[in-house]
């Protein structure tokens, strides 16, 4: 595992650099928060790494902060996340930022990424909002939902599971929704909302 290059910046733009390190040169995809941090092209420059290993290819991934390259990786475990969506991410909105709207369900804020639908950013809630903490735990992520556009931990769970059963996302979506319109404080399990979603599902 190459974790960390040290050299030259011997050639960059928005998508990748080219360092020289010990007279070879290592091509390197960078998001662009990371581009924004380089140095000028003959400068000394060091990025923290990932090296993606396939059957057809090696391809070196580089970061200029650790919370950079931890999230990466974590975005690398959710379905259907490639390196390409993962660096999209981190082109698109700072770590902080990312972490924040992953643990207030916050699907609005997550849709303004490029690539990033509705049923995705609802996947990247499931699957992350407990694991970001530990990413930018400076930003007191895993607070309950609240902010402007969140979306209740319960209602992105019940239209995950819903989702499991084989109902279409925007219709056990819709169906989630209503009944959290009509619900009243302190009802809003998991349980409940899939079972009176059932219900509009199945009538």
């Amino acid at each position: 595992m190459i974790s960390r290059l040290t050299g030259k910046l011997l050639a960059c733009d928005v998508t990748g650099v080219v360092l020289d390190v010990g007279g070879v040169g290592y091509a390197v995809d960078v998001p662009v928060s990371t581009f924004d941090r380089l140095p000028r092209v003959g400068e000394p420059v060091a990025l923290h790494t990932y090296l993606a290993v396939r059957e057809d290819s090696l391809t070196l991934y580089g970061f200029a902060t650790l919370p950079e390259r931890a999230l990466f990786l974590l975005l690398l475990t959710v379905s259907g996340v490639g390196p390409r969506t993962a660096l999209n991410v981190l082109s698109c909105m700072p770590v902080s930022a990312f972490c924040t709207a992953v643990a207030d369900g916050d699907v609005k804020a997550l849709t303004r990424i490029n690539g990033i639908g509705k049923r995705s950013a609802e996947r990247l809630i499931v699957e992350l909002r407990d694991r970001v903490a530990d990413i930018a735990p400076e930003t007191g992520v895993g607070r309950p939902a609240g902010g402007p556009g969140a979306v209740p931990r319960e209602a992105v769970d019940a239209v995950a599971a819903l989702e499991t059963l084989g109902f279409k996302g925007d219709a056990a979506r819709k169906a989630v929704q209503t009944v959290c319109a009509t619900a009243t404080p302190g009802t809003l399990s998991v349980e409940n909302l899939i079972r009176k979603a059932l219900a509009k599902l199945n009538s």
